[in-house]
């Protein structure tokens, strides 16, 4: 899943695809680099994150969707909380709905998911981008009795909530929320343990790429230099069972994944 961020302030890229035409570039050339999904964003989730009105996502986001559509065949997810924003992405093209909120934010999401019968991704989050800091920022950490079993507990809650409102159970996929209101030691917890995440028995996507929780391990403060660091958090997660990646630096992860891969083939997973 390569990352397009459609915004002028996400952490790692934001503002480098604001022009249409930039951005279907990008998608073209990280689907060229071996991307089987387009991850579309019009609003950042980073901490300190303004809220962005549905308007404006839906029009960063939905020319982008329209015209990729019309370059290549691939499948697209629209990075979103908002109901409003998903229909109009489903509506020129996307086919998967990534909801950090899980659904907390717009309770219509599951329903409009049901209906669509499109794939939904649900992650953990402790607090709104609003309310939150990056990883290695934090005065106090997150208060977390057990980081890893509050994370299973919220997401098998909003998994079993999707599904009684109709979202088909093999239509969703998991993830951790690594950097979402964690300290940087419990989001190396969560790794350590992600296979009691992937034993839920849902689809998990690993999104570590680029974090600062990486950066603090590493000590490589710019982002977008954080390559070789997220590049081997996808490694640990393909070895325990995690196969899908929401990256930024696409040709780089499928070189690291095709050795581990040759590691561990796809078939085991224990």
């Amino acid at each position: 899943m390569g990352v397009l961020n459609v915004t002028p302030d996400s952490f790692s890229d934001g503002g480098s695809y604001a022009s249409v035409e930039s951005a279907v570039d990008h998608a073209v050339q990280m689907i060229d680099d071996g991307a089987c999904i387009i991850d579309v964003g019009g609003a950042s989730t980073r901490p300190g994150a303004a809220r962005v009105g549905v308007d404006e996502q839906i029009a960063r986001t939905v020319p982008v969707i329209q015209q990729l559509g019309r370059r290549r065949d691939v499948l697209i997810s629209i990075d979103t909380t908002s109901s409003v924003v998903a229909e109009a992405a489903l509506k020129a093209g996307a086919e998967i709905i990534n909801d950090v909120s899980a659904g907390r934010d717009d309770e219509r999401m599951f329903t409009l998911a049901a209906e669509r019968g499109c794939g939904l991704v649900l992650m953990h989050r402790l607090t709104s981008p609003q309310h939150d800091a990056y990883s290695d920022q934090y005065v106090h950490d997150p208060m977390y009795e057990d980081v890893v079993e509050t994370v299973c507990e919220f997401l098998g809650e909003r998994c079993e909530t999707a599904i009684s409102l109709g979202v088909d159970h093999n239509a969703i996929t998991v993830d951790p929320g690594l950097g979402f209101g964690k300290s940087i030691e419990q989001n190396f917890l969560l790794i350590q343990r992600m296979q009691e995440i992937v034993r839920m028995g849902f689809p998990v996507l690993s999104a570590a790429s680029r974090k600062s929780f990486i950066g603090a391990a590493t000590t490589v403060s710019t982002p977008s230099e954080r390559v070789i660091g997220s590049t081997a958090v996808s490694v640990a997660h393909w070895l325990c069972g995690i196969r899908l990646f929401r990256v930024h630096d696409v040709a780089a992860h499928r070189e690291a994944l095709a050795v581990a891969a040759a590691i561990r083939p796809a078939t085991q997973t224990d």
